[in-house]
């Protein structure tokens, strides 16, 4: 009985958004990948909102009800309920009638493949004009539900394929699955990355924490076509924010910005929580609170950024990575190789991350070096144990295992954690998590 409803709540939706797009036709900007989708998100919708009324997809809305709820409104992703969906509803019908002055100019959508036919659906509620790819991988999230990368690259071309020859398609020119889709779309293609090839050139690219001050942020240039602009981010770490700018600047390309303009805005830029965010720890400790999610891909960069602080003593805190099928103990043992090029001590959680252990020791890291735990409680003893002055400390694994939690527990301020840390909601708070 559930799924009949739902079934038919998700054509309602989908009704509705098309009726709503033929009436306001507002440019659309879609955004695919296995890594980087929402920072992506938010890049643009910093750049463009610059200039134009924007609306980008709360959240995570990037399935069958959540694509459309996003074109319809800016709606709480935490209500639901029957008295929700009938609001939305009603609204979105009588803005189908009553034209509205305020609808966005440009409406920026995540659009989310987790199996075979997900983005067919998708596209068959909305079609860009503007099909962004931030990168597949070599071993992506939700693999389980394909036969290999290739069926997830497959999948998610099809945002691509189905632009207009009036449309562009930004892609990802240092991830070789992304870069491939260029041969199956009619639109003009932009590249990005830090390729020597890439039309929109991330350069000059270094991450930076002043361990005293607290300041930390990335700074880099980008070279369109031999324009060369600094941009400057304050409160993000890592690579995956410069590609999310890089990304964006070809964007606000598209819609006739000039380069100087999209970096200034860029500097306004800010990644959302759990995103390789820097939080003050107890004892002196600072923490790069990377808990929203975990691919393997997400995860090496991860580890990348730790290691490119020099810091004192570098702590990695890893846990399971998820929906990674056949691949889960290769992939794990690889993280763990470059867990121990990059950091001092590795705690792990989890069934899954104890081939992280394994993958540390292989690669040389003493024993003494290495914790596993089973439980986010021990862990988190653990670690307020031994932290001490100076150490930098890298907290990531899959959203199922709750390493915010971990997060919460050696924050300086665990008060504040419903301000910056992800999944601090009623109705998270109270699901426990894999490893309680």
């Amino acid at each position: 009985m559930k799924e009949k409803i739902l079934k038919l709540l998700a054509w309602q939706l989908k009704q509705l958004a098309r009726l709503t797009l033929s009436k306001y036709q507002p440019s659309v900007v879609g955004i695919t990948g296995n890594v980087g989708k929402t920072s992506t998100k938010i890049a643009i919708e910093t750049v463009l909102g610059s200039e134009r009324r924007v609306r980008s997809s709360p959240k995570n809305f990037n399935n069958e009800l959540g694509l459309p709820l996003s074109v319809l409104g800016d709606w709480d992703s935490t209500e639901g309920g029957i008295r929700f969906w009938t609001k939305v509803i009603f609204t979105s019908v009588k803005n189908c009638i009553v034209r509205r002055n305020d609808f966005p100019e440009v409406i920026i959508l995540e659009y989310g493949v987790d199996r075979p036919h997900d983005m067919h659906y998708l596209l068959s509620i909305v079609r860009p004009q503007i099909g962004v790819v931030t990168a597949v991988g070599e071993v992506p999230v939700h693999v389980e539900f394909f036969t290999d990368p290739e069926g997830v690259a497959k999948e998610k071309a099809k945002l691509v394929q189905q632009l207009p020859a009036t449309g562009f398609s930004i892609l990802n020119r240092d991830d070789a699955y992304t870069y491939a889709m260029k041969d199956g779309t009619r639109s003009h293609v932009i590249t990005f990355g830090f390729s020597e090839k890439a039309e929109m050139r991330i350069i000059n690219f270094s991450n930076f924490l002043e361990e005293e001050t607290g300041h930390s942020g990335i700074s880099f240039k980008l070279d369109y076509a031999g324009n060369i602009v600094p941009v400057k981010i304050g409160g993000v770490l890592g690579r995956t924010a410069a590609y999310a700018s890089a990304a964006a600047a070809a964007v606000g390309l598209t819609f006739g910005m000039n380069l100087v303009k999209i970096a200034d805005a860029l500097s306004n830029y800010r990644e959302p929580p759990g995103r390789l965010r820097v939080i003050p720890g107890i004892k002196g400790t600072v923490l790069i609170d990377d808990t929203y999610n975990a691919a393997v891909m997400s995860t090496l960069e991860a580890l990348d950024t730790l290691a490119s602080l020099h810091p004192k003593r570098a702590i990695a805190v890893l846990g399971d990575i998820l929906e990674i099928g056949k691949y889960t103990m290769s992939a794990h043992e690889d993280v763990g190789r470059r867990a121990a090029k990059c950091a001092d001590i590795v705690v792990t959680i989890g069934m899954r991350a104890k081939f992280i252990a394994e993958g540390a020791k292989k690669a040389g890291m003493p024993k003494q070096k290495i914790f596993s735990f089973d439980s986010l409680h021990e862990a988190g003893l653990f670690l307020e144990e031994h932290v001490r002055k100076g150490d930098v400390i890298l907290i990531k694994g899959s959203q199922a295992v709750r390493m915010e939690k971990i997060v919460k527990t050696l924050m300086q301020s665990p008060h504040a954690a419903k301000d910056v840390l992800v999944r601090q909601s009623r109705v998270w708070l109270a699901k426990p998590g894999m490893y309680e």
